[in-house]
């Protein structure tokens, strides 16, 4: 049992020494393998290491050659560019030297060509001055003498012809400026007067006016200022004074009286204090709203109501108040269109007349007064300017007071606009026919159209077609210089010939 134990144990241990001495065997194979498969793996990787340096080296050479080939075809390029250019160079130099040569050539001709002409030119004129009569300086100044005359027709011509058309086309678009103005401007054909009379319910009033030996007339006359005319006209009283302020004071406090029945000194005194309040009340008012209508702001309380006054004052038939609002309206028009300040022209052109209402308590014209108290009351200089030049009493310093001066005529000119007395109106008509038969040549002269239009009949011998304009222009600016009008006046120049012979 020992001996089989042993044994037993015999064949283990060798076993186990058999298992040890074959795994050490199989790692030192695997430890030969691995090494042997890591020298191959670096052979592999030096090999393909060098493939590659030389594929790069390889690469490197032929973009070497392929830019030196480049290099060398641009520089035979330019090397034949270069070549051409001198070529060109040389045949141009060569062209420049012949067409030298032929210039020079040709200046030798001409040279001798023109030679030639001198001396024939001064046998011609030696010839010519044979025959005429004339030596060259007399011939010289007779020619030049006839172009003077034709160069002086032709201007005259020219100059008439311009003068003409400038006059149509401005004529054309003033007429177009004032049509549009008008147009957006339609107030009434006629304006409103002033009301002198007062309507009386029956005769019997004109006593209880009177009152007892004339008390109740005196006290009214004393306090107003105004004279009460009674007359044998039916049912009518009179008021009349030159200032129109205080004959409208008057005239409503005589209708407050007849109205209310009550008339002796005490109570006309206190009626007549009462209308002259309501009628400063009206003035101011009158005065705001025109300002207002008329859009203008900022203007002095003083010169309100001046403009409020004007509405008691006529010119011609003509509501001052309502022609100031027009003229305003109608400058504003204008210088919109114009692009210029409405603002002041419609200013301007409310001033315009405000002097008229101070003529009846200062000494002076309509137009002093009016500068002076615009310019009292600081006005703008072109507004000053505008009431100083619209009656050409000073030079026109603006555009803007133009067109207040035209917009002016435009509403003083219109039908119905206002009234003049017939003596005035057949002096101006004389005056006219008289300033343009002032002029030589004149024959005959008519004032025709109402004054509109004055017909110059010139003599055809003294008056050619030229001097006929030249003379209409010199008749207008005469009528404009020495005589007042409204609108505007065509000066017509008439000239003709007649041929007369009788059959027998």
């Amino acid at each position: 049992m020992a001996d089989v134990l042993g044994i037993v144990a015999g064949l283990l241990g060798g076993g186990i020494a058999a298992g040890v001495a074959f795994y050490l065997l199989g790692r030192r194979v695997e430890r030969r393998t691995a090494e042997a498969a890591a020298r191959a793996l670096a052979a592999e990787s030096e090999r393909l290491l060098a493939d590659a340096r030389q594929r790069v080296v390889l690469a490197a050479r032929e973009e070497l050659m392929q830019a030196r080939e480049t290099f060398e075809q641009e520089a035979a390029r330019r090397r034949r560019e270069s070549e051409r250019r001198e070529q060109l160079v040389e045949q141009r130099t060569a062209g420049l030297e012949d067409r030298a040569r032929g210039l020079e050539q040709r200046g030798r001709a001409l040279d001798e060509r023109e030679r030639a002409v001198v001396a024939q030119e001064l046998a011609v004129r030696t010839r010519l001055e044979q025959v005429a009569g004339f030596t060259a300086q007399e011939a010289k100044q007779e020619l030049l003498r006839h172009l003077e005359d034709e160069a002086r027709n032709e201007a005259a011509a020219l100059a008439r012809d311009l003068k003409e058309q400038a006059r149509r086309n401005a004529d054309k678009e003033a007429k177009k400026i004032l049509a549009l103005a008008i147009q957006r401007l339609a107030p009434e054909s006629t304006a409103e007067t002033t009301v002198s009379t007062v309507a009386l319910p029956s005769d019997e009033m004109k006593g209880r006016i009177i009152g007892r030996e004339g008390r109740n007339i005196r006290a009214f006359e004393a306090a107003t200022g105004v004279d009460v005319i009674i007359d044998d006209t039916p049912d009518t009283v009179v008021v009349s004074c030159f200032d129109p302020v205080r004959r409208e004071v008057g005239r409503l406090a005589l209708e407050r009286l007849i109205a209310d029945g009550r008339i002796h000194p005490g109570r006309i005194e206190e009626v007549v204090e009462k209308a002259r309040t309501e009628v400063e009340a009206s003035i101011v008012e009158a005065g705001e709203q025109a300002v207002y209508d008329t859009g203008i702001k900022g203007m002095h309380p003083e010169l309100v109501k001046l403009v409020g006054r004007m509405r008691y004052r006529t010119s011609y038939g003509q509501n001052i108040l309502e022609h100031s609002k027009e003229v305003a309206w109608l400058a504003g028009i204008i210088a919109t269109e114009l692009k210029l300040d409405a603002q002041l022209a419609k200013r301007g052109a409310l001033l315009h007349d405000v002097g008229k209402v101070l003529t009846h308590e200062h000494d002076g014209t309509h137009v002093q007064l009016g500068v002076e108290v615009a310019t009292k009351h600081g006005e703008h200089p072109i507004v000053i300017n505008c009431i100083a030049a619209h009656h050409d009493d000073v030079a026109h310093e603006s555009p803007i007071s133009v067109i207040v001066q035209a917009a002016d005529a435009v509403s003083g000119s219109r039908p119905g606009a206002r009234r003049e007395a017939f003596e005035t109106y057949v002096k101006r008509l004389t005056q006219l026919e008289q300033l343009a038969g002032e002029f030589p040549g004149v024959e005959k002269v008519f004032a025709i159209q109402a004054g509109r239009e004055v017909r110059v009949v010139v003599t055809p011998s003294a008056i050619d077609d030229g001097k006929a304009g030249e003379l209409s222009d010199q008749i207008a600016r005469k009528i404009e210089r020495e005589l007042q009008y409204p609108g505007q006046i065509k000066v017509v120049v008439i000239r003709e010939t007649r041929a007369v012979d009788f059959a027998r």
